[in-house]
């Protein structure tokens, strides 16, 4: 549901590093906002500051702290930016930008900012973005913060758990381990889960249905060996634009190297379009294994496929 939101001050600077002035109005365009140093063909071309988070630091520095000081662009009012997550987007009339960053680096004492404010929000409650459509923003127009879900697919592929004759345990705790990797993290997860027969046909239009829906991330459970209705890696890799080998090849060198047996597993891991596809094992213990590793970069292979350069 879209959140309200104020803008309090635009700010605008024509170097880095140093507190931004208050303007009467800011041009956006394609590269970010005009006349300002960090517009350019990059991530973060627009930085924001909730008012909510300069109002926590004067009370605690014991001075007032005016809007521009931490050298962001708009300064908002109305939805405290510690709960905007990356690929969320603000809107304010035609204006709308999508949050690309959460935080930055802090340069310490080689910045001006910190220098005349002895510390920095920024690195931490800081917000960036990038442009999707430009216009003319001036204190006092008013938007809302459009939170995007973070949507996620479970599918367990099995006959038996399908039929009723037992319960599905490694899609539960598939959803259980990403329930706790973001668990405290900035995005709106969104998951939800199937059971399937080993059924090519019905896996394929599951997994067609979600890239169709905008998935980002779609993990299969069960299917993978080499019996007769393991069917799952085939079908995932039919649908994938780009296979990811390494990911799996490191699981199943790391485990096999104990577990002989591991080394059979014909999981897959690869994307199409912005989606994620990881095709898993059927046991409890593979998905706890499996799942250890592929969290490390669940949200590094977000961004990439988002065409965010974040490091």
């Amino acid at each position: 549901m879209p959140l309200p939101i104020e803008i309090v001050s635009v700010n605008v600077s024509s170097s880095k590093g140093t507190p931004k002035q208050p303007a009467g109005s800011i041009e956006v365009g394609p590269s970010g906002i005009a006349g300002d140093a960090h517009a350019g063909p990059w991530h973060r071309q627009v930085s924001l500051l909730g008012v909510e988070s300069i109002d926590r630091f004067s009370q605690a520095a014991g001075r007032k702290v005016g809007p521009g000081e931490f050298a962001e662009n708009i300064t908002l009012r109305g939805a405290d930016l510690v709960s905007v997550a990356v690929l969320d987007r603000l809107r304010f009339g035609q204006v709308e930008i999508e949050v690309s960053q959460i935080g930055k680096e802090c340069l310490g004492r080689g910045c001006a900012i910190f220098q005349s404010a002895g510390k920095c929000v920024m690195p931490e409650e800081g917000v960036f973005a990038r442009v999707v459509r430009g216009g003319t923003l001036r204190p006092g127009d008013r938007g809302e913060h459009l939170p995007r879900e973070l949507s996620i697919l479970i599918i367990t592929l099995s006959d038996r758990a399908a039929a009723g004759l037992y319960a599905d345990r490694s899609g539960p705790k598939i959803r259980e381990l990403l329930e706790a990797f973001l668990a405290g993290k900035r995005w709106h997860p969104a998951i939800r889960s199937e059971v399937l027969p080993d059924d090519a046909g019905r896996l394929r239009a599951a997994l067609d249905a979600a890239l169709a829906q905008g998935a980002d991330a779609v993990f299969t459970t069960g299917g993978t060996g080499v019996g007769p209705r393991d069917i799952t890696p085939e079908t995932v890799s039919a649908v994938c634009g780009k296979l990811l080998p390494g990911v799996m090849e490191h699981i199943r060198l790391k485990f096999g190297a104990s577990k002989p047996a591991a080394l059979l597993s014909r999981s897959v891991a690869g994307v199409a379009g912005t989606t994620q596809l990881y095709a898993l094992p059927g046991s409890v213990r593979a998905v706890e294994e499996y799942l250890g590793e592929i969290l490390k970069t669940l949200e590094h292979t977000l961004f990439m496929l988002h065409g965010l350069d974040v490091h």
